[in-house]
């Protein structure tokens, strides 16, 4: 926080200027959290997930896609996930991530609205913008990248 910028409760300053350099850090730690399991249902069929191949012939039958396109998807949200929780080649998974969700949105989730319970783009939209934020910024403080003073 800007020492000119009044928060709004000033006894909540102190807390504000504790937290402020973990805010960006903990949204990209809790972005690759929440994606991993979607990539262990893919690859692993771990948290109720079907495994490799069936979410291969769910991508055939449902998106008319080829079945290697889930073992991709898997991969990219698993490991990539991964990567972005750890802050490591930051920029290359969050690249990864963003062109995933990029496809996503046009391909499979477009023909459908807006609204995620009707299928729409909203939620894999909101993965893809938070993924760019990091292929723009990098992984920032707390993050291996900045450990070892590379920005990837």
């Amino acid at each position: 926080m800007e020492p000119s910028t009044k928060p709004l409760v000033p006894a909540f300053r102190p807390l504000q200027d504790a937290l402020s350099p973990l805010a960006e850090p903990m949204v990209r730690i809790a972005t690759g959290l929440l994606l991993m399991p979607h990539g262990a249902q893919k690859l692993f069929g771990w948290f109720g997930g079907s495994g490799v191949d069936a979410s291969g012939n769910f991508f055939i039958t449902v998106y008319s896609l080829p079945a290697y396109t889930a073992t991709i998807a898997g991969l990219i949200e698993f490991f990539g996930g991964l990567l972005l929780v750890l802050g490591l080649v930051t920029r290359i998974a969050a690249g990864f991530v963003t062109g995933m969700m990029a496809f996503i949105v046009i391909v499979v989730h477009w023909p459908h609205g807006f609204f995620w319970y009707d299928s729409g783009f909203e939620y894999p939209l909101l993965w893809g913008i938070l993924a760019l934020s990091f292929l723009i910024r990098g992984g920032g403080g707390y993050s291996i990248d900045r450990a070892l003073g590379v920005e990837i």
